[in-house]
């Protein structure tokens, strides 16, 4: 039981030193592309509800 333990954190540690992990840029640029993409999801889905919103009450008050 303990040598398979320890065989798997072996193995598991030889497989994250092939891991090719991003650059310091790489990270700065995708985390600014999330946070565009957030914003502009935000403003679309805002617009939508309200424009949506808008017309239900004209539907329902008729005006």
């Amino acid at each position: 039981m303990v040598n398979t333990l320890i065989s798997y954190f072996k193995g598991a540690w030889e497989e994250l030193k092939k891991v090719v992990w991003p650059t310091k840029n790489e990270i700065i640029q995708h985390t600014l592309i999330v946070i565009a993409l957030s914003v502009f999801l935000a403003a679309f889905l805002g617009a939508v509800d309200f424009l949506l919103n808008l017309g239900l009450e004209k539907i329902l008050f008729l005006g």
